[in-house]
């Protein structure tokens, strides 16, 4: 019992560690977070969001700047991170920056949904009409400019039903902001775009400022309202700066779900696995089709994450077990990698921060285990099975004996030092060799050997 008393206690020690970390972390000095969006949207970068607004909200942060350059990205995703910034009890800075960045399309969405909108010089914002990402040719692509489609038609329909969802939206957000609804409603109907001054003489931001330490002073004082919260007003002069950069898994997993990049693997995955039927037995064009298939598809947002990464885990063993059945490079590699890739679908890369994560050298040590057991254990197994029998009675078939006595096609043999009835569809002579092609019970079945 006392042993007993003394692991509970122990472990509340180890539990209570953390807690008390997180509570010191509240104090009225929080760091301001820096995080860094550049380049495509898609859900690595959502989670990347979600997970920053929520380290700010355990450290007490008075804001998190969103540094921003992006030319867009997919809409299910832009609207999972509009809902974590509506949601948050930390106000939300987006900063297009440094110079010659961009919020375009969906970067426009986020700057409209943040708490203070702000440019750097020599930046733009806009070009916010939807657009359905498919390849040229296939269905839902957009027809050639010199077709003319009739209001009817059920693509016009369907762009038009786009176009004002989104109008919809953009306006509804910055109703809740403040913000100039009719310009941006023109952003998304015409594609409009301004400047970062024209911006701010439009009320479409509230700051331009040329640094990070520009940017804080001058909204340092200003009132803003979150969900949570109510009214806050930001204390942001003079704050330090604390930087949230992605890790190596986040990286690998931007550049594998770009949208552009996924669209590429999604046609790699349609054309392989229709190679595949037209040539059965090819297995490489099966392999890689099915890889990025399903890459394609999480990366797309078609599937959940989770499903995806369970998807490409399965897919991963079972390329990996079919390579102990019939051993290829191909195969072999390509269950390594779906494997690889599933975990860290599966286990969410945003997590860097909490203490319970899947490091990648646990990763990298099941992938190898996984690997060695089906592809050495299993593969070991099945060439043993298919090995000639070397004990009991079948141990017989193939051997190769000495008549020594015959009459109307059955006599007696002698084989491996012991002799044995036997019969055959063949006249066979004293001293004649055979070979043993059967049993049944204690006779042999033999036949001529040469």
């Amino acid at each position: 019992m006392r042993l007993l008393l003394i692991a509970l206690l122990f472990i509340a020690g180890v539990i209570a560690v953390p807690l008390r970390g997180l509570h010191g972390q509240g104090a009225a000095d929080g760091p301001v977070l820096l995080v860094d969006i550049k380049g495509a949207i898609g859900f690595v970068t959502a989670t990347y969001l979600t997970k920053a607004l929520e380290r700010a909200a355990a450290q007490a942060s008075p804001v998190v700047l969103v540094r921003l350059d992006t030319p867009g990205g997919l809409l299910n995703s832009t609207r999972e991170m509009i809902h974590a910034i509506l949601a948050s009890p930390v106000p939300v800075v987006m900063y297009v920056a440094p110079n010659g960045s961009r919020a375009a399309s969906a970067g426009t969405y986020l700057l409209y949904a943040s708490h203070i909108a702000a440019m750097a010089p020599g930046t733009h914002v806009g070009a916010a009409t939807p657009i359905a990402l498919t390849a040229p040719g296939l269905p839902g692509s957009s027809p050639p400019k010199s077709d003319k489609q009739p209001e009817s038609d059920p693509a016009n329909t369907s762009e038009r039903k786009s176009v004002n969802d989104a109008v919809a939206y953009i306006r509804s957000l910055a109703e809740i902001r403040g913000r100039n609804a009719d310009w941006g409603e023109k952003a998304v109907r015409e594609a409009a775009t301004l400047t970062a001054a024209a911006a701010l003489k439009e009320k479409v931001i509230d700051v331009v400022a040329k640094d990070v330490d520009e940017l804080l002073s001058s909204i340092d004082g200003r009132a803003v309202t979150t969900a949570a919260g109510g009214e806050v007003r930001l204390a942001t002069k003079g704050r330090r700066v604390e930087e949230i950069k992605p890790d190596w898994k986040m990286q690998v997993m931007s550049a594998i779900t770009d949208p552009n990049i996924a669209l590429i693997l999604l046609m790699i995955g349609i054309y392989g696995i229709i190679f595949e039927f037209w040539t059965p037995g090819a297995v490489a064009p099966g392999v890689v089709g099915g890889v990025c298939l399903i890459v394609a598809l999480t990366a797309l947002s078609v599937l959940p994450v989770n499903l995806g990464g369970l998807a490409l885990l399965l897919f991963g063993v079972a390329l990996m077990v079919f390579e102990a059945f019939s051993p290829s490079v191909v195969v072999g590699l390509g269950g390594l990698v779906a494997f690889v890739l599933g975990a860290l679908f599966l286990f969410d890369p945003g997590e860097s921060d909490i203490p319970i994560r899947v490091s990648w050298q646990v990763l990298v040590g099941m992938a190898a285990l996984s690997a060695a057991f089906f592809m050495g254990v299993v593969g070991f197994a099945v060439r043993a099975r298919r090995r000639p029998v070397r004990t009991g009675g079948e141990e017989m078939i193939g051997s190769i004996g000495k008549v020594v006595d015959w009459a109307e096609r059955q006599g007696h043999i002698l084989v491996s030092g012991e002799t044995w009835a036997a019969r055959s569809s063949h006249d066979l002579a004293q001293g004649q060799k055979v070979r043993v092609v059967g049993r049944t019970g204690l006779t042999l079945e033999v036949e001529r050997s040469v």
